[in-house]
């Protein structure tokens, strides 16, 4: 575990704007955040499998919206299936902001540890039980991965599975000093002492799109926090793709966000003093 100094003063945080549309109350020491926009059928078959696994009973589950226009998100039906709570981005950027403005309010709800989990039914869910224990145990972030003894890919399109085996995770595995696998998916779970500490300085308006992701993956184990990569099942459905990122200008700025993260300009500048 990293050498704790002080947290940033909760005044300095950027956060983008966001409202609650429904939070029904804090009941587990864990919450798990799930970033989705337009997802449709494919963020109930998700909720359908957490529901099951009564992953409810051990966390709370927060929904980040980043300005769905679909409709899959009717509140009746969340919460009948667990949800504990909706958020909805209302200010600028993607992923990175969506997950900004979710850590932010479990942080402000005095959550332990948060738990990330894409909304497009890419991840087993059941995986969540796991990382919650690690955490317990003093892992500050712990990390999906398809990769390690025990994990499985299916139907990872080749390129995908090229540039993170040969590019991505080997370049931050060099850059951090902690073996990665797999870095460019959004399953995994922090501490919150992790996210607090200054050093690290998670909200920041630099992350827009999808900055933070490569630079956690930096910047925790580079100033000593204990990492983990977990055995976890990651599927993609055939014939399709579900993501966000476009082929080719999304995977320049991929690449451009990994060099960036690896060169460390996205660390903090200084300190941020109290007070």
């Amino acid at each position: 575990m990293g050498l704790k100094i002080d947290e940033v003063p909760r005044d300095q945080w950027q956060v983008p704007e966001f409202v609650s549309e429904f939070f029904l109350g804090k009941l587990h020491s864990y919450c798990v955040v799930i970033p989705v926009i337009n997802e449709g059928d494919r963020i109930r078959s998700l909720l359908d499998k957490m529901f099951a696994l009564r992953i409810h009973e051990q966390a709370d589950i927060i929904i980040v919206d980043g300005g769905s226009t679909d409709g899959s998100l009717k509140h009746e039906i969340l919460k009948a299936k667990g949800v504990q709570g909706l958020l909805r981005k209302t200010g600028p950027g993607k992923l990175s902001s969506q997950l900004r403005c979710a850590y932010s309010f479990a942080l402000d709800q005095g959550y332990k540890g948060i738990v990330s989990i894409d909304g497009n039914d890419k991840d087993d869910p059941e995986a969540i039980p796991r990382f919650i224990q690690e955490i317990e145990r003093g892992v500050d972030f712990v990390q999906a991965s398809r990769f390690v003894s025990g994990g499985i890919a299916e139907n990872t399109p080749k390129i995908r599975d090229l540039a993170i085996r040969l590019i991505h995770a080997p370049l931050l595995s060099l850059a951090s000093g902690f073996k990665w696998t797999d870095t460019t998916q959004g399953f995994r779970g922090y501490s919150k002492s992790l996210l607090l500490d200054q050093r690290v300085a998670p909200f920041r308006d630099v992350f827009l799109d999808y900055e933070l992701l490569a630079y956690l993956s930096y910047r925790a184990p580079s100033i000593g926090y204990k990492c983990l990569e977990i055995a976890t099942i990651r599927k993609y459905p055939k014939g399709e793709v579900p993501t966000k990122i476009s082929s080719i200008r999304g995977n320049y700025s991929l690449m451009k966000v990994l060099i960036n993260a690896c060169l460390g300009r996205y660390n903090p500048s200084k300190p941020m003093n109290k007070g």
